[in-house]
């Protein structure tokens, strides 16, 4: 399929932007400034990836450059974790960690299977499809495991004083942090081909591939990333658990002091 998409018909997409901010100014719903912002953002980062894809992937030393962008990547993800999940002592070594090892075993088997051909621009592509969807359940995990222990630690107390032990205390804000940070992926999978057509199978329909290859392959791509995220999640909240204790089984400071 070939490509007739120029800037007049980039900048006609912008239509329902335009409207979404219209109608934001106009109902005051003072939305329209994040709108706008995000649209730019979007277009600034994509505009610079294919430059970057343009001047490093022709280049002799391209599977090096690509193995640092996914370094480079995986390390922004862990900062924006930190970023957003305040008050956890060491939460970005721990987010870098879990996410760095989430994407080797994802892309180990991708690659692996043959899935894709092992190539810089298939790296950093499989990486940033990984760590787009990780990423964010990792946050929403830290965060709701944070909540957990910061807004309610008299519930933790009350079970280590009823003699419960800590892995029993913990397992509470653990079961329950990781079924909301994992529900937003395992909605999109149990829908996936009813209400929405995942990328992956998408592109390759319209790039004229043969149907029941181009599910074959999402269906290895959907099951990764659940299975990624699935991982991701239990090791963030299995970690905070672990943390929120000394070793004489009362709580840290970070969870007790609110100030």
């Amino acid at each position: 399929m070939s490509s007739t998409i120029g800037w007049v018909e980039t900048l006609g997409s912008l239509t329902l932007v335009a409207l979404a901010v219209a109608i934001s100014l106009w109902k005051r719903l003072h939305v329209e400034g994040s709108i706008a912002w995000a649209a730019l953002r979007a277009a600034v980062q994509l505009l610079a990836v294919g430059l970057a894809f343009d001047l490093i992937f022709g280049s002799s030393t391209a599977m090096l450059w690509a193995w640092l962008w996914v370094a480079g990547m995986t390390t922004v993800s862990a900062a924006v974790v930190r970023r957003r999940v305040s008050g956890i002592p060491g939460v970005f070594l721990y987010a870098l960690i879990g996410l760095a090892g989430t994407l080797a075993v994802t892309l180990g088997l991708l690659f692996g299977l043959a899935v894709f051909p092992f190539e810089p621009v298939t790296l950093v592509v499989l990486a940033g499809i990984t760590l787009g969807n990780t990423m964010p359940a990792a946050v929403l995990a830290a965060d709701t495991a944070r909540s957990e222990f910061v807004d309610h630690p008299e519930r933790l107390e009350g079970m280590l004083a009823l003699g419960f032990e800590r892995s029993q205390a913990s397992e509470y804000v653990t079961s329950s942090s990781a079924r909301k940070a994992l529900i937003p992926q395992i909605e999109r999978t149990k829908v996936v081909g009813l209400i929405a057509l995942p990328g992956a199978m998408t592109g390759m329909l319209l790039a004229g591939v043969d149907a029941f290859d181009a599910v074959l392959v999402q269906l290895v791509i959907m099951y990764l990333l659940l299975g990624s995220v699935g991982l991701a999640v239990v090791a963030v909240v299995t970690v905070i658990a672990g943390k929120a204790f000394t070793q004489d089984g009362r709580l840290q400071q970070w969870v007790t002091d609110r100030s």
